[in-house]
């Protein structure tokens, strides 16, 4: 065998790569539909003239900056308020009125937060509804840059574009081409950093909220957070989804369709689904 040989057969697989890179990012790539996850990967490979798997697995570890980039490239975070406003309407009008009657404090989780529109809307319907101060509002997401980002609560028009006008005029004051939410209502909103493939979940929540994540999730990822979900619920909790993440075979996780995109707690899983490791509470 000659020396070029046996250097490729030392050489990094990609499926070995994969391996290797989701112990330094900390949560299984594997667990990612695959077609998107490596586009995502091959498409930074191609952009950093990365010749082979292991010079790529080489850039993530000795180049703070490029590790960054790779893990903010394998998690979409895309968001405004109001997004599908029907679907905040219907959490305004009919949902959190109802978890308001039934609780004297609430708690809701926005799971995978990205820019903070999504828990700062909440904010703002709590606000409206005179309930802000019995909420716990817990926003997470896997993205520290992202996080930073929302902690800032700094936007342009295009992500508060679906907000009422007198609600934006209402909660954000504006600086030139930028938007900044309210100190007041920022300040109710806690921000942590989170990974809800390996970690466990918050517990006894009145609402979770988890919007155009699990899409990028197989199948077995997501089974696993829908079933983490109903343990963090308590019974009669409510979780709320994407507009193109309807889940198929809900009752078998616990839960009740009670509108689109809305999903009521109402008793445990199947006997026969377990909860994964992440899911323990």
């Amino acid at each position: 065998m000659t020396k070029a040989e046996d250097d490729s057969t030392m050489a990094l697989s990609y499926e070995e790569f994969k391996k290797e890179a989701s112990q330094l990012c900390g949560t299984d790539l594997f667990l990612y539909k695959s077609q998107q996850m490596d586009r995502r990967i091959h498409s930074l490979m191609s952009y950093w003239e990365v010749k082979d798997y292991d010079e790529y697995l080489n850039v993530l570890k000795t180049n703070p900056r490029r590790f960054q980039e790779f893990v903010k490239r394998l998690t979409i975070n895309v968001s405004e308020f109001f997004r599908n406003p029907d679907r905040f309407m219907e959490l305004w009008e009919r949902i959190l009125p109802e978890i308001l009657r039934s609780s004297g404090t609430i708690r809701i989780w926005s799971a995978g937060c990205s820019n903070g529109a999504e828990p700062y809307s909440v904010a703002i319907i709590l606000k409206e509804l005179n309930a802000l101060h019995r909420a716990t509002v817990l926003a997470t997401d896997i993205d520290q840059v992202v996080l930073d980002k929302a902690q800032q609560g700094a936007y342009y028009f295009n992500e508060v574009k679906s907000l009422p006008a007198e609600l934006r005029e209402k909660y954000f004051r504006q600086a030139g081409e930028v938007f900044y939410f309210d100190e007041n209502l920022k300040k109710r909103i806690q921000f942590t950093k989170h990974n809800m493939l390996l970690e466990p979940f918050p517990e006894n929540l009145d609402l979770i909220i988890c919007r155009n994540v699990v899409i990028y999730f197989t199948e077995e990822a997501k089974e696993k957070i829908y079933l983490g979900f109903n343990q963090a619920l308590r019974d009669g909790g409510y979780f709320m989804t994407g507009g193109t993440e309807p889940i198929l075979y809900y009752r078998q996780y616990g839960f009740e369709n009670v509108a689109p995109s809305f999903y009521k707690k109402v008793g445990p899983p199947k006997p026969e689904l377990e909860a994964g490791p992440w899911s323990l509470l």
